[in-house]
């Protein structure tokens, strides 16, 4: 066991990681069985999913299980929890991350689009977390991490319900830490932005794009996958025992670049270095 791997104290767990087969969730299957954790992987692609889990059980020799779950269908995710507790015995960790976007003008969003945004974005985690929160309640134990977006804080125009769905992840992760902390229960929320995954690639492939994103960090650069699986670690692990109903932002500080986006004759640095 490597140092790290040591100071996390990971090993020996069991996660369950929804949107398994997805950038995100497939990169925390991944980070989580590096550092020896036992992984349910619950996706909706049957075949994909199996897959995953079968790779992942043979390079880094833990335990997997590939569940297929609507995590919108109540019936469905009962049986989810069924599998895992029968199979690992416990649950120390969920992580909900499956989520969908639909691009629309406002005005022209038809209710259709709206709840099939609101089942999968909110509904999908209200029904997982309360079910497996129900288990971590007996157990006395457990952590759950929701990703959720900078978005949820400020508005993705045309994106129909998503940044609606997304502040709703916000409040229900403060509402679970408020009520279930007696009984041991840690919920916080993840909030990327600018983080290159399959799904974001193509708006990368303009290297103007990508220039002026990076511009708009205080890091100056555009994340990648591996920030946002530490962040999911470290909530994972005990180290973070006392971080509860938080909402961890990792996004390079763009959301503290406001100021620096209101313009100055010659530009704002210049303009400071001119008149000091």
């Amino acid at each position: 066991m490597s140092e790290k791997d040591s100071w996390l104290g990971l090993e020996g767990k069991v996660a369950v990681v929804t949107g398994a087969v997805g950038g995100m969730g497939t990169k925390f299957v991944e980070s989580f069985a590096q550092h020896g954790v036992a992984v349910s992987l619950v996706d909706i692609a049957k075949e994909k999913n199996e897959q995953l889990a079968r790779q992942t059980r043979e390079h880094y020799h833990v335990d997997t299980l590939a569940v297929q779950c609507d995590t919108s269908k109540e019936n469905e995710v009962d049986a989810a929890v069924k599998a895992v507790t029968e199979h690992f015995g416990k649950v120390d960790i969920l992580v909900n991350t499956a989520a969908l976007l639909h691009s629309s003008l406002f005005e022209e969003l038809s209710l259709e689009e709206w709840q099939k945004t609101l089942d999968v974005n909110l509904t999908g985690y209200f029904l997982m977390s309360q079910r497996f929160g129900r288990v971590m309640i007996k157990q006395g134990k457990g952590t759950m991490i929701h990703i959720s977006t900078m978005l949820s804080k400020f508005p993705e125009t045309y994106s129909g319900a998503y940044s609606v769905t997304k502040a709703g992840v916000n409040m229900l992760s403060r509402q679970m830490a408020a009520e279930w902390g007696q009984y041991g229960i840690r919920s916080n929320c993840i909030l990327p932005s600018l983080v290159k995954t399959p799904l974001s690639e193509a708006f990368y492939e303009d290297k103007e794009v990508e220039e002026k994103r990076k511009a708009i960090t205080a890091s100056k650069r555009i994340g990648n996958l591996d920030d946002i699986a530490n962040a999911v670690l470290y909530l994972s692990s005990d180290r973070s025992d006392y971080t509860n109903g938080a909402d961890l932002t990792v996004e390079g500080g763009l959301g503290i670049m406001m100021g620096d986006q209101i313009a100055k004759h010659g530009g704002r640095k210049d303009y400071a270095i001119k008149h000091q």
